[in-house]
Parts: C-alpha cells; structure tokens; sequence
C-alpha cells in the first residue's frame, strides 16, 4: 500500500491518495475545491494536482472518502465522482450534523437530512458487534461496516468531538483522522462548534491510543508551529508520548479545562460557513435559483463572537 500526500496551503489541508501499485486501485481521502471568499468564485486547482497523479498511474478510484463535513474548505469528493465513478464516502453520523446546520441556516423542510447526497455512509467498524451485511437505507444510500477495496479494506472508527459525525479510517496500519489529532507538536482538534464536545473527543482519542504504538497516523492539517515545515505524519506511539494537549498521561478534567479555556480563545474560521453548508451536500454547490447562479446563506449574529475592538 502506498500513500501519497497533497498539501493546499490556502487550508492548510492535506489530501490523502491512498493506492496499491499491483492491482493499479485506490482512494482519496478529505479532496479539497478550491474557493475564494473574496469573490466567491470556485475552482479545481487541488482536485487536479491529485487526479494528474491517479492519470499517470494508472489508478482507478472506486471511492472517495471525507472524514468528517469540514469547516475550513469545500469538499472535492464530487469533481472525483464525476471523473472516475468514484462512490462518496462519509461517516453514518452524518445525518446528525445536516439536522443541526440545516436549522441554523435555516435551509427549510425541503431539505434532505437523511444523508441521501452520499452513496455510501460508513458505520463503525471497530464495534464489538460483528459486522452487518450491507444495507440500504430508505434512499438508496448502502450503510456498510468496511469498504472492500480489493487489495485493502477500509474500516471507520467513530471519533467524535471536533463534531459529532467525526470519523477516522483504518487502512491496514495506517489512521486517517481528519482533525481529531493534528501532529503532536500542535495537539488535537477544537471542540467549539455546534455540538462539539471536549470530553467525547478525549475518549475517542483515548480509543486511538489503545492502538499499537507504531500503528501510522495521517492528520488532516498541518499549522506548522514555530514555521517548520510541513509535516503530515506520525504514531500513536509519538502523540502519547509527546502530543502537547492530550498525551498519555493527560486527565480528562485536565483535558476538558484546557480545551474548553483555549476554544473561547479561538476565532470561528473564515469559511466556516461556506463550507459547512456544501458539505452537508456531500460536496454539491446550493441548486441555482432562477438567474443560474448558487447562492450561499450567512447567517447573521448566530455563530462565533464579536472579534475585539480594533486599538
């Protein structure tokens, strides 16, 4: 199995490509689609990077996987759908965070929160209940417990607290988590939007630990403290040791006065609201109204703080 990473610098996002050079198949995992807040206009600069890579090797794309709805850029799953077949992937708690945005941005009683946008949600395959077939919900979308890619399986541990829906994916040895553990010089997820939750995001960080010390971890961003350069991977084995929020050592009333003292400090990122409301969709743009234009909704002195009087 190889891994090949892709870092946009306007998100600090990295993507994952995640392949078998034999059997010539493999995923991709958190895309980004390039959007500028400035003008509104959307492109697929980062979705491209990756797909001149799977062009040249060859490569055929049966999914593409999100590991949570992100607040911070657009998904690109759909540009991979369209280009290759590419089933989208999220985890099944997604329905949960459509049900919560779709209220707050007031999208109305047309808008489907069931998680039909999605071809495939992922249940938690790390629970001690054997595995279910495969099945359907009452739109078509398959519920499944592991995703059989052929030479690799892959397998969603739930990991909420970032937000409710957050899932990690397991693929052999190595652990994709999105935003729930960053590189251990950095820390670990905030839990400060709606929903979020300090204390379920120590425990599910608690369940990763319980891995083996030299199973690989994937983070979803990289901030670079300190202006280091990028970095994108680590072990369990180095977050309980050296993670500087949550290590091995680190109490959950510890952790939860931490996390909730350095959330107020936080500023709601910039495209926040962009992103949230075309990741409900599974990465779909708002339907364009009458004119042939999609429009976004920001709702007014709902989310965040006022930010401090300019000195």
């Amino acid at each position: 199995m190889r891994i090949q990473h892709f870092h946009d610098e306007r998100t600090f996002t990295l993507t994952y490509l995640v392949y078998d050079e034999a059997t010539k198949v493999g995923v991709v995992i958190d895309p980004v689609h390039d959007y500028d807040a400035k003008s509104g206009r959307t492109w697929n600069e980062s979705n491209d990077r990756v797909a001149e890579i799977v062009d040249r090797l060859g490569l055929a794309i049966p999914y593409a996987l999100e590991t949570h709805a992100h607040a911070d850029h657009l998904s690109g799953v759909p540009y991979f759908k369209e280009r290759y077949g590419s089933k989208t992937v999220i985890g099944w708690k997604l329905p949960q965070i459509q049900k919560l945005w779709a209220k707050l941005l007031h999208l109305g009683p047309d808008f489907p929160v069931d998680g039909r946008q999605w071809d495939v949600l992922l249940e938690d395959g790390s629970a001690a209940e054997p595995a279910a077939p495969a099945t359907r919900n009452a739109t078509g979308t398959v519920l499944e417990r592991t995703l059989d890619v052929g030479p690799f399986a892959i397998e969603a541990i739930s990991t909420p607290g970032h937000t409710p829906a957050c899932v990690t994916y397991r693929i052999g040895d190595a652990l994709f988590v999105g935003d729930v553990l960053f590189m251990p010089d950095y820390g670990v997820a905030r839990c400060d939007f709606p929903d979020g939750s300090p204390s379920d995001l120590y425990d599910s960080v608690q369940k990763l630990y319980r891995l083996p010390d030299e199973t690989r971890v994937f983070t979803g961003h990289d901030y670079r403290p300190g202006g280091r350069p990028m970095k994108f991977e680590s072990t369990i084995g180095d977050h309980k040791c050296g993670n500087v929020q949550l290590d091995a050592t680190t109490s959950r009333d510890a952790f939860v006065r931490f996390r909730e003292r350095r959330d107020r400090e936080l500023e709601m990122p910039v495209l926040i609201i962009p992103s949230v409301q075309v990741n409900i969709r599974a990465g779909a743009l708002p339907e364009p109204e009458e004119n042939g234009v999609s429009y976004l909704k920001v709702p007014l002195n709902l989310l965040g703080r006022a930010p401090e009087a300019r000195r």
